[in-house]
């Protein structure tokens, strides 16, 4: 009786599973995904980080390629043949996260790197290595998540805050002849500007923001509000 009932209740949820409408998206990419059995171990907020995650990551490589083709220099410092290898490149040990040694990089010294103007290194690099690493770090470094795993909304509120410290040093930053550190906005051919640089980084903002009231909420722990002094390069923890 035990079995079968537990057999019936596996069914259900493996049909609960398949019964959603999978999104078409207009790039020709679908959100189905198949059914795991590690599914079974997953609140509904332990599959709402993991998507949450992937859009983090998603954004992320699409500001690597967006600033390395806008700033080719930068992927030419790091040896790269062109703006695709190199975005590839920073992003190629994902899949094994937790044993790679990128996530030990110290992100508060690469962000600081990018925005110093003695900085001879590859400057697109410094930048999203280190948000990179300080979105993981946010997520303990970990890319499944199950109804034990704990997270701190406060790391995904600081990497919020600052994460927009890093788009208004984009913005602003300039070397001593006053040229930007690294162009973001680009002009197009009738002369409008491209600001997608700047809609990418909102987005990822507002995606850490919405995460963490959304941990905030399961957690019942209170985010504690700060603010990056943008006069320096101090950085909130995470």
């Amino acid at each position: 009786m035990k079995r079968t009932a537990l057999a019936c209740l596996l069914a259900v949820f493996l049909l609960a599973a398949c019964s959603g409408q999978a999104i078409q998206r207009k790039d020709g990419s679908s959100s189905a995904r198949s059914f795991s059995i590690r599914d079974l171990a997953k609140s509904d907020v332990d599959s709402v980080v993991e998507i949450h995650q992937q859009e983090v990551i998603a954004a992320l490589k699409t500001l690597t390629a967006k600033l390395y083709r806008r700033n080719p220099g930068e992927w030419r410092k790091s040896g790269f043949a062109n703006a695709d290898a190199a975005t590839a490149a920073l992003f190629k040990s994902l899949p094994f996260w937790q044993v790679s040694p990128q996530q030990t990089i110290n992100w508060q010294a690469s962000l600081t790197d990018a925005g110093r103007q003695d900085y001879t290194g590859d400057r697109v690099k410094a930048m999203m290595n280190g948000l990179l690493v300080m979105n993981m770090a946010a997520y303990n470094h970990q890319t499944e998540f199950y109804l034990l795993t704990e997270l701190d909304a406060q790391k995904f509120y600081n990497a919020a805050r600052n994460t927009e410290y890093v788009a208004w040093e984009l913005a602003h930053r300039r070397s001593r002849n006053g040229e930007l550190l690294l162009v973001s906005d680009d002009v197009g051919e009738q002369g409008l500007a491209d600001s997608s640089v700047e809609r990418e980084f909102g987005k990822l903002i507002g995606i850490q923001d919405t995460l963490a009231r959304i941990i905030e909420d399961k957690t019942n722990r209170a985010i504690r509000f700060g603010v990056v002094n943008t006069a320096g390069t101090l950085f909130l923890p995470i």
